[in-house]
């Protein structure tokens, strides 16, 4: 049996790449106030920024286009979407949203507020500031095994089931839903076990709270449930799927991870009144319930993108490369999140530069150098993005990761190995790099647009 997982798809477009020098990307650097999210991408060369949205259609999805059908109300193309969703997750009202975070809005707009709590395994970026936008607490419960980079285990992703359920014994009036995240984005991109799944699903009916999953890449950790659960390698990806989404209630979702779109997401849920309710806020902010802010042609692409994700050849090569990076990072002695995540690699940025502390942002310090060095973007997550605190003050996140998220059906072998020859001289002289300081930030979210400036002196 041939061991090399080759990509299962040939390529029949090409984009070029424009290549950059050293002095340029510097340049650009300084210009940008050292935020790589204000970068053009024009000037980067290997964009591991972000997986959201930069996947690579199919000639299926192009040609899926060509049958998008732009009717405002009852379009073909939004019952063909929501057929191909309801044969993964047949919950009763499928809402469409033009991403993730508009599905999020919608939802806590609704159920949040004063006083509220929203527990999760780990709330992400967008999600977090959902909530806190509504005055509720968004609440972290992974175990405790998910905040330590180096614990080698198989479902680092999972709910700590103790805290969650005391926090419902003494806080259960103020818990409108609990939310679990899959993969576990903010945590490395770390799986939730179908036995975790299920478990928290068996508290919330004890506490008669609805479980909502936030189903970015419900894929990727159906083929790690595959791949590492007992009673599960003989199942198909679809087959796992379809009973991760018979424990939930509900499930919000952006659509430009595992549905392979370049846009679109929705919210579905089973509870009929919070479904009304959705559909008015929807209207207002996104329009009409059979296209919610999307082109006929992009509910098209998902429907067929919904099809493809679960393919187990995809998900084999997904994973794979996936690991391919990480493993080849770790030989070279970089430390990263283990075991390596489904969609990107996650270096350990606090241990690889512990002459940087915290409130320097090591992983932002990481970032920079990556991409004036190779012309590589990523994205820090730590405490840039999550050490502001709500009352203004500063606080060192739990880890300073700088993320490798590999957008799919993308990138090259060769693509990768230049990632990692890269790396590897960014860790040889890792020493020489320092630390950063805040210079301008908005009050929310301030990763996206903040200012950066290098501390020079010690």
């Amino acid at each position: 049996m041939m061991q090399t997982i080759i990509e299962p798809f040939r390529i029949k477009s090409v984009e070029p790449l424009r290549m950059t020098t050293e002095a340029e990307r510097q340049a650009y650097l300084k210009a940008a106030k050292y935020n790589l999210f204000s970068l053009k991408s024009d000037d980067v060369l290997i964009d591991f920024l972000t997986d959201s949205g930069t996947s690579a259609m199919s000639t299926r999805q192009w040609a899926g286009i060509q049958m998008g059908d732009e009717s405002y109300a009852g379009s073909p193309s939004f019952y063909r979407f929501e057929a191909a969703l309801r044969e993964l997750a047949p919950f009763k009202h499928i809402i469409p949203t033009h991403q993730g975070r508009a599905a999020e809005k919608i939802l806590f707009s609704i159920v949040g507020g004063k006083g509220k709590i929203i527990p999760n395994n780990t709330h992400f970026d967008t999600t977090r500031a959902n909530i806190e936008a509504t005055t509720t607490e968004a609440l972290d419960l992974v175990k405790k095994e998910g905040l330590d980079p180096q614990s080698d285990l198989p479902f680092k992703g999972d709910m700590d089931l103790d805290r969650l359920r005391e926090l419902l014994q003494t806080r259960g009036d103020d818990i409108p839903l609990v939310m679990l995240t899959i993969t576990n984005n903010s945590g490395g991109g770390q799986p939730v076990s179908m036995a975790n799944i299920k478990a928290t699903k068996a508290l919330c009916e004890e506490f008669n709270k609805p479980l909502i999953l936030d189903a970015c890449r419900f894929a990727e950790n159906a083929y790690f449930i595959k791949l590492r659960e007992p009673g599960y390698a003989d199942k198909s990806p679809k087959e796992i799927v379809q009973e991760i989404f018979s424990y939930a209630d509900g499930m919000t979702m952006s659509a430009k991870k595992d549905a392979l779109v370049n846009m679109g997401g929705w919210l579905a849920i089973n509870d009929d009144e919070l479904a009304m309710q959705a559909r008015n806020v929807l209207i207002l902010t996104e329009g009409f319930p059979t296209y919610g802010g999307l082109s006929g042609r992009d509910l098209d692409a998902m429907a067929i993108g919904l099809e493809e994700v679960v393919e187990e050849d995809y998900l084999s090569y997904r994973i794979t490369s996936t690991a391919y990076l990480g493993n080849a990072l770790e030989k070279i002695g970089i430390p990263i999140m283990k075991p390596v995540g489904g969609h990107a690699v996650y270096i350990d940025a606090r241990a690889m530069l512990p002459h940087i502390a915290p409130q320097q942002y090591p992983g932002q310090s990481l970032a920079i150098e990556m991409y004036r060095l190779g012309g590589i973007r990523t994205c820090e997550i730590g405490t840039v993005m999550f050490g502001r605190q709500a009352d203004g003050s500063e606080k060192a996140a739990t880890m300073d990761l700088v993320r490798m998220a590999i957008p799919r059906r993308v990138y090259t072998q060769s693509h990768i190995d230049y990632c990692i020859e890269c790396l590897a001289e960014v860790n040889a002289n890792k020493h020489r790099l320092k630390g950063l300081k805040i210079s301008w930030e908005p009050p929310m979210l301030r990763h996206f647009t903040a200012h950066f400036e290098p501390i020079t002196t010690c």
